[in-house]
């Protein structure tokens, strides 16, 4: 195809649309087709259409709770009763561990305390916080222990955590 075809062809189809622009089916004609088109292509509603307010406030209810409780769950336990009792005190110093089991207040106020060798298993160690590696932790440690008139723990003291 060359130019001049391209011509002769762009020109038929402008007569052609300006015969055509002439022509117009009856009103109702289109109507009729307009209807048959809407009857064979439903169209198809976004779920979210077909929600009623009941569904909106139940799915809103819930997206709040989850709000809240992933923002009580992401905040750092509070542990002003706990501490002393539950977490231990450890200061490492020069490869010697002290670990307080209760309070200083209590430590001090022990009218008769006895010191009491023994040895300590690490996974006992690990889980009073002490850092341990695999190898070691299956061992046990040589340790002072701290032990009150009734015979409860108080302190711990290890020589050596390698």
């Amino acid at each position: 195809m060359d130019h001049d075809d391209t011509f002769d062809l762009d020109t038929r189809l402008a007569q052609l649309r300006a015969g055509m622009a002439q022509r117009d089916a009856p009103r109702c004609v289109e109507k009729e087709l307009m209807q048959a088109f809407a009857r064979q292509f439903v169209r198809q509603e976004p779920w979210y259409w077909r929600l009623g307010w009941r569904e909106w406030s139940a799915t809103a209810a819930c997206v709040l709770v989850s709000i809240a409780v992933l923002g009580l769950l992401s905040l750092p336990p509070r542990l002003e009763g706990a501490l002393p009792d539950a977490y231990p005190l450890v200061r490492i110093d020069n490869g010697a561990a002290f670990i307080a089991l209760d309070s200083v207040e209590r430590i001090e106020a022990e009218p008769a305390p006895r010191l009491v060798e023994t040895e300590v298993s690490g996974t006992i160690l690990a889980a009073l916080g002490l850092p341990l590696t695999p190898e070691n932790a299956g061992g046990a440690v040589r340790a002072e222990m701290l032990v009150g008139a009734g015979g409860e723990p108080l302190a711990l003291r290890l020589t050596s955590i390698d």
